[in-house]
């Protein structure tokens, strides 16, 4: 009965603030769609907590600097955790699949709150975007949040983690701030059913400027999924399957992708070098 409320809930109020910002976005600057896209997270993160019982728990939030440019790389289990992150900072701008694009109103409003969108399997194509808005953000002392996994996880599991935060890093020359969660063992991915019980979001220790691909990619993924898989609470499993924890997982459709860009990545190479 939680789930079946709440999901009704999150639809009608969905589509409320999606129209509310679709009129905030006419509207000159970033501000009053921020105010919508907050009033909305937060509305969210009242509905998890007092319909569908999640009580969610954020520490680590004085990890994040609170002057200059900063990379929020997240761990991406959950709907919900688009509506956590955005309930700790106003004006956060956001890296984004293009799957998003599809649907007319939100492609406005994530054109309007400045979201970085991208093509969510990666590619030049995708450091190319990034690229060209890193200096807009850098300049305006953003934070920018991330998921470098570019694909909801089912929880105790992991993507790979893509190449283009990295780059990111490298451009913005600023401090990255891993986060860790469990909260996909009370709403896993988009899933109908809904688990109450605490569930925990922790911002780590930021990892400096400076460092080179691979010792950078090695720490940020070994700090996420490490202190993730510490997080899971193992007396209340909610949505996870034990035997699920530690699995490198790529859905069939998202590998078809990466192979196929891989594929025309090397073709665009070839044909420069030629």
């Amino acid at each position: 009965m939680r789930s079946f409320v709440f999901n009704i809930c999150f639809y009608i109020f969905t589509a409320f603030f999606a129209v509310l910002c679709v009129v905030l976005s006419f509207l000159p600057g970033r501000k009053p769609i921020m105010y919508g896209l907050s009033g909305y997270t937060h509305t969210m993160m009242w509905l998890m907590k007092h319909i569908a019982g999640i009580k969610v728990c954020v520490s680590g939030r004085e990890r994040v600097p609170e002057d200059g440019a900063v990379i929020i790389a997240a761990k991406h289990q959950s709907y919900g955790d688009g509506f956590v992150m955005f309930s700790q900072f106003f004006d956060l701008s956001f890296v984004t699949g293009d799957h998003l694009e599809k649907f007319m109103l939100l492609k406005r409003i994530l054109g309007k709150a400045g979201a970085v969108v991208i093509d969510s399997c990666g590619g030049s194509d995708m450091r190319d975007r990034l690229q060209e808005k890193a200096e807009l953000i850098r300049a305006e002392g953003r934070r920018l949040l991330i998921y470098p996994e570019g694909h909801l996880s089912q929880v105790g599991t992991q993507h790979r983690y893509r190449k283009g935060v990295y780059f990111m890093y490298r451009d913005f020359n600023c401090p990255v701030v891993p986060v860790a969660t469990n909260l996909g063992q009370r709403w896993n991915q988009n899933q109908w059913t809904k688990y109450p019980g605490p569930a925990h979001i922790e911002f780590l220790e930021p990892i400096p400027p400076g460092l080179e691909k691979d010792e950078f990619m090695h720490r940020l993924e070994t700090a996420i999924e490490t202190r993730s898989r510490e997080l899971l609470d193992l007396q209340n499993l909610g949505a996870l399957n034990p035997d699920d924890i530690g699995k490198l997982a790529e859905n069939d459709v998202a590998r078809q992708k990466r192979l196929d860009k891989e594929a025309q990545d090397n073709t665009t190479e070839r044909g420069m070098t030629s």
